[in-house]
């Protein structure tokens, strides 16, 4: 059956696409910011409220019914023991960020050294971790949603941790393709709290561009890493001078 939960996960999605925050719905709705978001999160919605907001979100309550239950099939996350049987394997981690980054089994095979049989066994194992449908002709149909993320803290993010984070940061950052800020400064609660919100909207929009840019020729396409941390922490080297 499906969930409020999974309806109004949906209904979110659809709203931050077309560029419409909470602040917009309360406009709408003749309410406050506060109570949209007690709306939300107390899945509070008459049905004609949800018609409303659907109204806004360019979608109705079918097409939101339909977009929620295809979310219901599709993987948010994986578990502990699917990252950490990925991540001990770096062929098997390799043709997994190659496969969600939209590598098809011909691309796989022209751009890695692995044979036909290694390249099927690791996508055979990648249907059986529940990430993909490996259908006949060796097509590759992806299950993850679109804001499948990697476990907080999980094995492939201490593997990133680990193995990648020096390579990565190993770079002047000086070429038109990328670019590093480190910002500091002193923040409430309050203010911490909105600058997350806006990393999980950048986060939404490089999961659009990603699905935008899917259907390109591979050589349009470049692999591409976005790092972004937000801590409340100083600095080490300070310690002593602090009282």
């Amino acid at each position: 059956m499906l969930q409020t939960s999974t309806l109004l996960t949906a209904l979110k999605q659809r709203l931050r696409a077309n560029g419409i925050t909470y602040a917009d719905v309360a406009k709408a709705l003749n309410l406050s910011e506060a109570s949209i978001k007690r709306l939300f999160s107390h899945h509070g919605f008459t049905l004609a409220r949800l018609e409303e907001v659907c109204a806004l979100a360019n979608t109705d309550l079918i097409e939101l019914v339909q977009i929620a239950q295809a979310h219901q099939r599709q993987v948010e996350q994986l578990t502990e023991a699917q990252e950490k049987e990925i991540a001990a394997d770096i062929l098997l981690l390799l043709v997994a960020v190659s496969v969600i980054n939209g590598f098809s089994y011909d691309e796989l095979l022209s751009h890695f050294q692995l044979s036909a049989t290694e390249c099927i066994q690791k996508l055979a194992q990648l249907d059986r971790l529940k990430l993909i449908e490996l259908h006949p002709g060796n097509r590759i149909k992806l299950r993850i949603a679109p804001n499948f993320r990697w476990k907080p803290d999980g094995p492939i993010q201490r593997f990133f941790l680990k193995y990648v984070q020096q390579d990565f940061f190993n770079s002047r950052f000086d070429n038109k393709s990328e670019k590093l800020l480190v910002l500091n400064g002193l923040f409430s609660h309050a203010s911490n709290q909105e600058i997350q919100d806006r990393i999980d909207r950048l986060a939404m929009e490089f999961h659009g561009r990603l699905k935008k840019d899917y259907h390109l020729p591979m050589q349009q396409k470049h692999g591409t890493t976005m790092v972004i941390g937000l801590r409340q922490w100083r600095y080490s080297l300070f310690e002593d001078y602090m009282k």
